[in-house]
């Protein structure tokens, strides 16, 4: 049966066009139809069918069954089912509980052992639950003919555990329509006034990442004044010890959360932990979140299921800050407390001892803390056997190796088999380490601490999301190839602003095969889709893509007025431009959307895009006015008066979105500064404190000033020629110069040249302030070879020669070339424009859409075991033709993502080479590389998000020749290759892609 257009997206309906084999396969009109483990089927349709089943019809919905000894959280969520067919169609559907519905068709849930119906269903062979009996998290959903005595068809939601089942149903919500983040994002609910259910059977699990999770940390102020708002204050206490001031985290709080949480497949929470106590603010927390089926942990500082600030309350003012050298005894009796607290729910316990505030136990590194840190583990083992299970291994725990803790396991410190060694990304989403061979056999697995927000060196980031999803595909898809999928939990922040990349990382967990490094695009324009409807998808996810791209390039926090360069390149206005014009895009859509999904949209697309491109404007603006100062300029103290008014425009948007958008229910959230950095850490308030803005005296005549591309410098009073960048028929450049006044009173200016082929966009004019003369070469009219010409510029009694370099070569054109050409001295590359590309076995170069600085990358990557290749033998390679006119010693500036050396033992290499040449091997990160902060390298590759590699070479003749980049090791991801001959300038995302013809290209 072939489904309408106005039929409901599943909840992977964008898998649908990449496996349409796949799904063809899946969807069988029978009820022996099985769908085996494909997250990607759409079985929910608005169409009519004579051997559908109707969900909901001609004003009527058919009623829900469950069992009354089904587990506590599957029937919250079986309600939940409830409302969300009641919000869709209008119409609610009854809900019944041990007495079978008299009606003719009945939706069932139930868990297996557990629902006395679904028992019987399988004792009877209705069903068939092999594939998923005693197995974690799966479900089942099928149409079944006959399943009960009066009942025509059944549609059979069936868990092999509670969250099975939980998932099963809430399945069923996505497929109809119902957003996960209709709360907490205010997604509106699309009507349907019908909805059937395709015959046919569907199952997911089990899923790629055992635990999924997230942690709110760095949850103030925004998340913690928001609640305060919201849901007032925990009242004071003896007993246990709360004091006056902390914010009501409490069960009201987490069962939103803890409902987000299972929609997009999420199953563990580290909670809030700066002022707040999980278990003692609120004694419900606990129990809903094991009834609700969240898996609770504390953080990778809290050890034993004990929160900082428990111990905190009770000690701090007496005892200090927790240390086992002195407290011992103590301690050790407040960790019993908190795991016999916990021992009847679902908990994954941290073991292990960091010191408070996430810092390290005690002075002395490893060799002090070691022995400690040993001890300490076998006293909390002892304590979990005790006091929860004998057989210890069935107890999950994990081990975190955050920080420091890395550098004891590396030193030879190990824990019991059975633990979960989770390991830590860098704070800044560049995975550090990943399991050996001989790890992935450990029978605890590892896991991975990953952040989309970080408060600390080398500068906090905690305002807006800055996680371009290509990059958690790459670092995450890398975990589960490496065998660490026992755990994988992210760190949110104050939550509220990551929805995009946390469904993303909670989906990549559930099912990391069907997310690839080729359909992300895709991802992002049915995650769009499924918030707002599939007309404007295409433009919204491009929006999506791009402010976290280019946020991702470099974070708001981290810039400053000389971050992208005024001068070359066009890098700046170029900036501007792209966010501008994103958000004149998300802005013709906020007014053209219906007025129900403006809410949903502002927070979710148009505020950050905007938010973001106000930052950028107002560091360029205050950039603007730094270079101003320096050229003299009368409009300096306009860019000093535009960047406070930009400032203003922030606080008014920040103002806006906490008081005046959706009537102020999301007040707080952008309490977080973001402006007015001048360390690491996050100022108390936004403010210019960090930008030092210029004021000039203004002469009161008119003084003609002359700055052209590519230099700061003054004409007249330089001593130096005034010369533009070269132009090149294969490139057109258009290059500028600017006249601008030195005085307050207006002047004329004239423009001329006796050189044909020089065009200028003006020839005359006043100057009031600055106007921009933009320069092209007409190439039918310049000659062939190396032309110089002259540009003469007039005005308020000065005169300034501007000389133009133009290069029209003979033998070879636009029309000939194959390959790309060296223009102004150099060759840009994208690293996706290859021109030929070769693989060995597993091993090979891919290309992950969308990554990095431009405009995608392509990553090494070879199967898990492989030793490193060897280049010119082994090596896949990347080759790019490329025809130079310059000789001699040449630069080439490799561009790779930031990807640390996650092997141990080896460090991260790739080699590069011309022609015929031998390859040079290139280290990008040493073996021993310390990716924390202090090691300037790090910081400086973490703050740019990029590492930058530069080898020399030897050209001894011009024309054609063959760059090739090898791999070595599996990891570097390429984003861009500069050849400098002698002419790149500085820049941040370096020049733009050069001139090319690729007509052999083979991608």
């Amino acid at each position: 049966m072939k489904q309408k257009k106005s039929d409901i997206t599943g909840n992977y309906k964008f898998f649908v066009r990449i496996f349409k084999s796949s799904l063809i396969a899946c969807i069988i009109f029978a009820n022996s139809a099985c769908c085996e483990n494909n997250d990607t089927t759409t079985f929910v349709t608005t169409s009519e069918g004579e051997e559908n089943f109707i969900l909901s019809a001609s004003g009527k919905s058919s009623p829900l069954y469950i069992s009354s000894e089904e587990y506590p959280g599957v029937i919250r969520a079986f309600r939940d089912l409830q409302t969300d067919i009641g919000k869709v169609t209008g119409v609610s559907p009854h809900l019944f509980t041990d007495t079978l519905p008299a009606e003719k068709q009945v939706v069932f849930a139930g868990t297996i052992g557990k629902s006395p119906l679904i028992g019987k269903l399988i004792d009877d062979h209705k069903i068939d639950v092999r594939d998923i009996s005693g197995k974690w998290e799966c479900f089942m959903i099928q149409v079944v003919k006959n399943p009960a005595p009066g009942i025509e068809k059944a549609l059979v939601i069936t868990g092999s555990d509670k969250r099975g089942t939980i998932y099963g149903i809430y399945e069923i919500s996505a497929q109809i329509g119902v957003s996960p983040w209709y709360w907490w994002a205010d997604v509106p609910v699309a009507h349907q006034p019908a909805l059937y259910v395709l015959p046919g059977r569907y199952k997911q699990g089990e899923p790629s990442v055992k635990y999924r999770g997230l942690f709110l940390n760095d949850e103030a102020p925004a998340l913690t004044n928001w609640v305060a708002a919201k849901f007032g204050m925990v009242s004071p206490s003896e007993n246990p010890p709360i004091h006056g001031g902390v914010a009501n985290y409490g069960h009201e709080f987490y069962e939103k959360l803890f409902e987000l949480i299972l929609r997009i497949r999420g199953n563990y929470l580290w909670p809030a932990m700066w002022n707040n106590a999980f278990n003692e603010d609120d004694p419900e927390n606990a129990r809903l979140a094991d009834e609700y089926g969240i898996v609770m942990g504390t953080s990778h500082q809290e050890p034993m299921l004990r929160a900082q600030k428990e111990w905190d309350r009770r000690y701090l003012s007496t005892l200090g800050r927790w240390n086992y050298v002195t407290h011992k005894d103590i301690l050790e009796e407040f960790w019993r407390e908190g795991i016999s607290r916990n021992r009847n729910y679902e908990s994954i316990i941290t073991i292990g001892l960091r010191g408070a505030n996430d810092t390290e136990m005690m002075p002395g590194g490893p060799e002090a803390n070691i022995p400690f840190l040993e001890k300490i583990v076998d006293v909390q083992r002892k304590m979990i056997a005790e006091e929860i299970n004998p057989d210890i291994i069935k107890v999950p725990q994990l081990w975190c190796l955050y920080k420091e803790v890395q550098d004891y396991y590396n030193a030879g410190m190990r824990v019991p088999d059975d633990v979960t060694l989770l390991w830590a990304e860098d704070n800044w989403g560049n995975i550090r380490r990943l399991p050996t061979m001989e790890e992935r056999n450990r029978q605890g697995g590892a896991g991975i601490y990953y952040h989309f927000d970080y408060h600390g060196g080398p500068r906090s980031y905690q305002w807006i999301n800055t996680n371009p999803i290509p990059k958690i595909w790459d670092q995450m898809s890398l975990a589960k190839q490496y065998g660490a999928d026992r755990i994988w939990i992210v760190n949110v922040g104050h939550f509220k602003g990551y929805e995009f990349p946390l469904e993303y990382f909670m989906s990549l967990g559930w099912n990391t095969d069907i997310h690839r490094n080729y359909n992300i695009i895709e991802y992002t324009r049915l995650w769009a889709e499924r918030q707002f409807g599939p007309e404007y998808s295409g433009e919204i996810a491009e929006i999506i893509s791009k402010y976290t791209k280019y946020n991702g390039r470099r974070k708001p926090e981290l810039l400053n007025p000389e971050t992208y360069s005024l001068i070359n390149y066009n890098e700046a206005e170029k900036i501007l431009s792209d966010y501008n014009a994103v958000v004149a895009r998300a802005e013709d859509i906020y007014v053209k959307l219906e007025s129900e999904k403006r809410d949903a949209y502002y927070q979710l697309v148009l505020f950050p895009a905007k938010a973001s491109a106000l930052v950028n404007e107002l560091y360029i603006t205050a950039g603007k006015n730094y270079l101003y100062a320096k050229q003299g300029r009368s409009s300096t103290n306009d860019m000093a008066v535009k960047t406070e008014l930009l400032f203003q425009a922030d606080t008014s948007l920040m103002g806006y979105f906490n008081r005046s958008f959706a009537n102020g229910k999301w007040n707080h959230f952008m309490d977080q500064s973001h402006l007015g950095y001048t360390n690491w850490a996050d100022p108390p308030f936004n403010s210019l404190r960090a930008i030092k803005l210029k004021k000039i005296e203004v002469n009161d005549s008119a003084i003609m000033g002359i700055a052209i591309e590519g230099s700061e410098n003054v004409w007249p009073g330089t001593s130096a020629d005034a010369i533009l960048p070269e132009f090149d028929a294969f490139n057109q450049q258009s290059h500028w110069i600017d006249i601008f006044n030195k005085g307050n009173k207006p002047f004329n200016f004239a423009a001329e040249t006796d050189d044909r082929w020089i065009q200028l966009s003006e020839s005359e004019g006043v100057v009031e302030k600055d106007i921009r003369l933009r320069i092209q070469v007409d190439w039918q009219k310049a000659p062939e070879g190396r032309s110089v010409g002259k540009v003469k510029i007039t005005g308020a009694d000065k005169k300034v020669v501007v000389i133009v370099n133009a290069f029209k070569p003979d033998g070879i054109s636009r029309e000939t070339l194959q390959g790309f050409v060296e223009g102004e001295g150099y060759v840009s590359i994208e690293a996706e424009h290859f021109t030929k590309k070769t693989q060995d076995g597993g091993s090979r170069w891919i290309k992950i859409e969308d990554y990095g600085h431009t405009l995608s990358a392509m990553r090494a990557t070879a199967p898990v075991n492989d030793p490193a290749a060897l280049p010119g033998k082994n090596s896949p390679c990347l080759e790019y033709r490329i025809y130079l006119f310059s000789t001699g010693n040449i630069e080439v500036e490799a561009i790779f993502s930031p990807t640390l050396n996650f092997m141990p033992g080896r460090g991260l290499q790739y080699a590069i080479s011309f022609d015929d040449n031998d390859p040079q091997i290139v280290t990008l990160v040493p073996e021993k590389f310390n990716a924390q902060n202090g090691n300037r390298d790090w910081e400086k590759t973490v703050m740019d998000n990029a590492r930058f590699s530069v080898t020399n070479h030897m050209i001894d003749k011009p024309g054609y020749h063959t760059l090739k980049i090898w791999m070595i090791d599996p990891g570097p991801v390429l984003q861009k290759i500069v050849v400098n001959t002698g002419g790149v300038k500085p820049s941040y995302l370096r020049p733009p892609e050069s001139f090319s013809r690729l007509i052999d290209s083979k991608k």
